[in-house]
């Protein structure tokens, strides 16, 4: 893979940008590598995928530069600053996660006026009625769901609600973990409809994980394939779309998205 695939304007100009990111875990006594050497950049208003089979190491990355994980070794900047693991309140208001299944993301013994009301707590901003009515309002929500518990609320309102916390700080950065995977299908097509206008309106820079090609080409620009913890090559979507990869990897991915034909009779 070519620097210019991986840095489209140079990193300096970059929302996000990875250097050689590695991050380990301990299995008992043995260290795995589950992302090597990884290196990209993501431009300010850009909609980024990452993309692989499961262990890929593609949410590893993603939790990196959410700051929930400690790389081995590389570097994270992010709106032309390097990142440390521990991170300052700026820093963490910068961005914000959106995990893939809304009911164990929200607190189960908090109102939804409280789930929004916290981050706008700890951060010392205004925590008003009015701001939450509006968070509400614009993910498609009622403001008489502010005093309505998760278990109150279909799996689409949970995602919604979520959706709702990370933008209510008002973030430039987007990160999202398979946000659809964990609803109906026919909820998936509102919420990542939702999520593309929001990006426009708000003029975000997002970062999307997913295993469905379908989704990543719906809503994602570039996309970046990932295997075994590397990084496989970076395409623009209509590349994606139209099969011309140049991993053979990516393209048995792309194959295996389509399903499989059925195989000829046999004739007799």
């Amino acid at each position: 893979m070519s620097r210019a695939d991986a840095t489209p304007g140079g990193a300096c100009d970059a929302m996000v940008a990875l250097e050689g990111l590695g991050v380990a875990f301990r299995q008992g006594r043995r260290q795995i590598m589950a992302v090597r050497d990884v290196s990209l950049a993501v431009a300010p208003g850009e909609s980024f995928g990452l993309v692989g089979e499961s262990g890929s190491g593609k949410s590893t990355v993603l939790r990196a530069i959410a700051g929930l994980v400690r790389p081995a070794h590389g570097t994270i900047c992010i709106a032309g600053r390097d990142v440390g693991p521990l991170r300052s309140k700026a820093e963490r208001k910068l961005l914000q996660l959106v995990f893939q299944d809304p009911y164990s993301s929200l607190h189960p013994r908090q109102t939804i006026d409280r789930i929004l009301g916290e981050p706008l707590a700890i951060h010392g901003l205004d925590a008003s009625a009015k701001r939450i009515d509006a968070a509400l309002q614009e993910v498609g929500l009622d403001p008489l769901h502010r005093f309505r518990y998760p278990h109150q609320l279909s799996g689409g309102q949970r995602q919604r609600v979520a959706i709702a916390r990370a933008l209510i700080l008002q973030p430039r950065i987007l990160l999202l973990d398979e946000p659809t995977s964990a609803l109906d299908v026919s909820i998936q097509a509102e919420i990542l409809n939702l999520l593309a206008g929001l990006r426009r309106s708000h003029g975000l820079t997002t970062i999307l994980v997913s295993h469905d090609l379908a989704v990543v080409a719906h809503l994602c620009q570039r996309v970046a394939v990932m295997r075994d913890g590397e990084l496989v090559e970076i395409l623009g979507v209509a590349q994606l779309r139209s099969g011309q990869a140049l991993a053979a990897y990516t393209n048995e991915l792309i194959a295996a998205s389509r399903g499989y034909r059925r195989a000829e009779p046999v004739p007799v």
